[in-house]
């Protein structure tokens, strides 16, 4: 009595026929393994692990590039400081002005980033020139590290990354990492120079008071 495969798949216990083929071992063993898989867990992924908290809070930005170039003049904004209090860029027309994005408080590069600053602060403000650190910390975090690392300058909450918006800031990393982006503003607050460094934190400062010498 003769069975077919299909019969005989339906039947395990029944023996299949031997068929005859021309192919040798090695190549029946390569077409086994080019065979499309039949079976019903074929094309299912397993499920991706969910994506880190700042990875998942930088992509959801929309960061876009380049909305502030060299020689415009770069939207007015108001955010809080430190000590909670109101800080509008208008208000310091008439001198120069540098801001700088950058990622988040307390992490290596901003660290070392805002201590440079610092400890090259008496030459801004011989320059004449304002220093102001934006990043999407709140008021407290902001406050806890210019406390702790004596920061004498001013660092804005842009809490939900709005003005890093409006100004084009690009993100790093595929936009998983918020940008670390320097603005050098004339007297005029027109934008004379940019700045863009993610990991080299400490070089924004001697490239930006190069430009405020020549002002």
């Amino acid at each position: 009595m003769a069975f077919t495969p299909a019969t005989a798949c339906c039947n395990p216990s029944l023996p299949l026929a031997p068929r005859a083929s021309s192919r040798g071992p090695a190549t029946r063993a390569q077409a086994l393994l080019c065979t499309p898989s039949t079976s019903a867990f074929h094309g299912l992924r397993a499920p991706a692990a969910p994506a880190p908290r700042w990875r998942r809070a930088a992509a959801s930005t929309g960061i876009v590039c380049g909305k502030v170039t060299k020689g415009s003049v770069p939207p007015n904004f108001t955010l809080k400081d430190q000590n909670g209090k109101p800080v509008s860029l208008n208000k310091f027309k008439g001198k120069p002005v540098v801001v700088y994005f950058y990622p988040a408080d307390e992490t290596p590069g901003c660290t070392k980033q805002a201590c440079a600053f610092r400890d090259s602060y008496e030459k801004f403000k011989k320059a004449g020139a304002e220093v102001i650190g934006i990043s999407g910390d709140d008021t407290a975090s902001h406050k806890a590290f210019a406390q702790k690392y004596r920061l004498p300058f001013t660092l804005l909450a842009d809490e939900g990354n709005r003005v890093r918006k409006e100004w084009g800031v690009p993100g790093d990393l595929f936009g998983t990492l918020p940008g670390r982006q320097t603005y050098v503003l004339d007297k005029q607050g027109v934008v004379q120079y940019i700045y863009n460094n993610q990991f080299q934190p400490e070089k924004h400062i001697g490239e930006t008071l190069k430009i405020l010498q020549s002002l």
